[in-house]
């Protein structure tokens, strides 16, 4: 018999949280399969058994926590049994003949709540839709958010509005007693009373997860211990829109990726880290730390939440390389495959609220850096230019800084920058 505990994820984790069970008791396990999801308050990760056998026995359910060292499951090693599951197809004697393949019918019972995963159930509760209608296709039946949004595209659904599982049985209209109408008062049509809500109010109790865990703690570290100020500015994007517009066909040839905004804006970050370093830097202990290279994090919404993987040495990279990079991280992110590596360091962080919608924000720095840039939605909006008023896509950006270290004028400053040159973009290339 086999142990599966939980791995060492590095020196500062001790703690990890069972995401998803990918094989159920009774399957089969092929060497190096994946058979669990663990979740650490930096990454996700799937564990692998390091043998073939049968899963004997769950010692962890979903959704709860086990320290490093724990055993998760147990793995009954030896030969594939012919009764072995398989995940789909099973065989069965058939009349006391030979055995025959069966094909298991497709799931039709909704998922246990443990397997929805976090993505799925965001889009469930904006389309106001239930679980029970729509046929899991995730390992060990969970429910993907792809599941969501395709049982969504064939249905015709409308974010906001109700949308029952199937259609509603008929209702009979409420019958209502007559009453002796008030005095000068009109009688109220049956059609405008509303009904009392019937059933039970509840309340569910559900384990934080170990990422959100960790980016409650961070930013309440950043409120306590830094001195957080916000400054804005407005970028008028239409110069990097025709540059986008122009050569995004030659780009994607040439490189095999799109050409995004956010290259433009991380190259006119390091070119504002250059100019303004204090912005580049950390406070360690009564010193602080100023670096000459310029790591970046750019925040993606993944499956599990908010994560910030890190583009090492942007001041080095092309263009390409940025949008190709980012374009990488996004897919391991949705997938839950970001690892804890690609999260280390960083010396500024780029967060892109504007995919999201949003107008304006105040982004809070993530410790122990000294600034974030928040970008927001593109929106065209009436500007005096040259002495005349013209419709131009403008676009808000914030700053946020530790004011320990940063001044006012650097940080109004680092912005300016980014400004010039993102309405200017031939000083990404002639370094003005």
């Amino acid at each position: 018999m086999l142990e599966i505990k939980v791995p060492e994820f590095g020196e500062s984790i001790q703690e990890v949280q069972v995401a998803a069970w990918l094989k159920q008791p009774g399957d089969w396990i092929e060497k190096d399969e994946d058979i669990v999801e663990l979740e650490s308050e930096k990454a996700s990760q799937a564990l692998s058994s390091q043998t073939a056998g049968i899963l004997e026995e769950i010692k962890v359910a979903a959704g709860e926590f086990a320290q490093v060292g724990d055993v998760l499951c147990t793995v009954k090693q030896g030969d594939r049994p012919a009764s072995a599951a398989t995940g789909g197809v099973t065989t069965a004697a058939v009349g006391g003949g030979a055995p025959t393949a069966v094909v298991a019918a497709p799931v039709s019972t909704p998922a246990p709540a443990d397997w929805i995963m976090p993505a799925a159930e965001r889009v469930l509760t904006e389309y106001q839709i239930s679980a029970d209608a729509i046929t899991p296709t995730g390992p060990g039946g969970r429910l993907l958010k792809e599941d969501v949004l395709n049982f969504v595209r064939q249905k015709g659904l409308k974010p906001g509005a109700l949308n029952p599982v199937a259609d509603p049985p008929p209702i009979a209209p409420a019958v209502v007693a007559p009453q002796p109408d008030a005095p000068g008062k009109a009688p109220v049509p049956a059609s405008n009373w509303s009904p009392t809500p019937s059933g039970e109010r509840e309340e569910k109790s559900v384990p934080m997860s170990m990422i959100r865990r960790t980016i409650a703690k961070r930013l309440v570290q950043a409120q306590q211990t830094a001195a957080l100020l916000t400054t804005f500015n407005e970028i008028d994007m239409l110069p990097v829109m025709e540059l986008r517009s122009r050569y995004k066909e030659a780009f994607l040839q040439k490189h095999g990726v799109k050409l995004g905004f956010m290259s433009f804006f991380a190259k006119a970050v390091v070119e504002g880290l250059k100019r303004f370093p204090a912005i580049n830097s950390e406070i360690r202990g009564d010193n602080i730390i100023v670096k000459n290279f310029h790591d970046i994090g750019i925040a993606i919404g993944g499956g599990k939440g908010l994560v910030v993987p890190i583009l090492r040495s942007v001041e080095n990279m092309s263009f390409a390389t940025v949008e190709r990079q980012i374009g990488e991280f996004a897919s391991l992110a949705q997938d839950n495959k970001i690892v804890p590596d690609d999260l280390k360091g960083g010396t500024f962080t780029i967060s892109n609220g504007g995919v999201y919608g949003s107008l304006l924000s105040t982004p809070i720095v993530n410790p122990p850096q000294s600034g974030i840039l928040g970008l927001h939605t593109i929106q065209d909006r009436p500007i005096a230019l040259n002495g005349e008023v013209v419709i131009r896509p403008m676009m808000y950006v914030a700053l946020t800084y530790d004011h320990r270290i940063v001044d006012g004028k650097e940080a109004v400053g680092f912005l300016k920058t980014i400004k010039e040159v993102l309405e200017e973009p031939a000083r990404l290339f002639l370094e003005v």
